[in-house]
């Protein structure tokens, strides 16, 4: 199995998730403006999609999408996944509004420089975090890591990156995640801090 990421962007989730899951995976790094691989492949023969995570199975499947790889990796190991009858409904609920409204939230502070789309934005994703962090269910979003919480550690990592100002409850989530050896492990490989 492989995962193919960039440093720090939201394939990170994925490559956290992996290791707290203990599954054995190879990972390549790629260049998202050429769409080159690390080892000179051309990464739309991977995924025409171009953008990372892409999670080259054994069998040759791929997945993209953080939503489909992360839950994927939760049927493998079970304990990443929320209890109870609506654990798996909780957790793709989690991670769709991850993906759909904080995610997409931060596109202004990735392309272009207009600041007053940037301001916006920013409110938006502060306000965001309260909701999350008020629906938080003890030391992670569903009281035990799931891997809805690699997803949400990343977003994070960027709003302190960009200056977004993040709820008090979810700055000691978010040193509570970063203590993690999985994550260690994945931003070590990354080459990022």
């Amino acid at each position: 199995m492989k995962l193919y990421y960039s440093p720090g962007a939201c394939s990170l989730a994925d490559h956290i998730a992996l290791h707290e899951a203990g599954l054995s995976f190879d990972h390549e790094r790629v260049d998202l403006k050429t769409k080159m691989t690390a080892n000179g492949a051309d990464y739309r023969a991977v995924t025409a999609k171009g953008y990372v995570p892409a999670l080259e199975l054994d069998d040759g499947a791929v997945l993209t999408e953080n939503i489909a790889i992360l839950y994927w990796i939760a049927e493998q190991a079970p304990a990443l996944m929320p209890e109870g009858p609506l654990g798996h409904a909780r957790l793709l609920e989690a991670m769709a509004y991850i993906s759909a409204e904080i995610h997409k939230n931060f596109k202004p502070f990735f392309v272009g420089d207009d600041e007053e789309k940037k301001k916006a934005a920013g409110e938006a994703i502060t306000r965001q975090f309260t909701l999350l962090a008020a629906g938080m269910k003890g030391d992670y979003l569903f009281g035990a890591f799931s891997v809805a919480d690699p997803f949400l550690f990343v977003m994070l990592r960027w709003a302190f990156a960009f200056g977004i100002g993040v709820p008090e409850p979810l700055i000691a989530y978010f040193d509570r995640i970063k203590a993690r050896p999985a994550v260690a492990r994945a931003m070590a490989e990354e080459g990022i801090d």
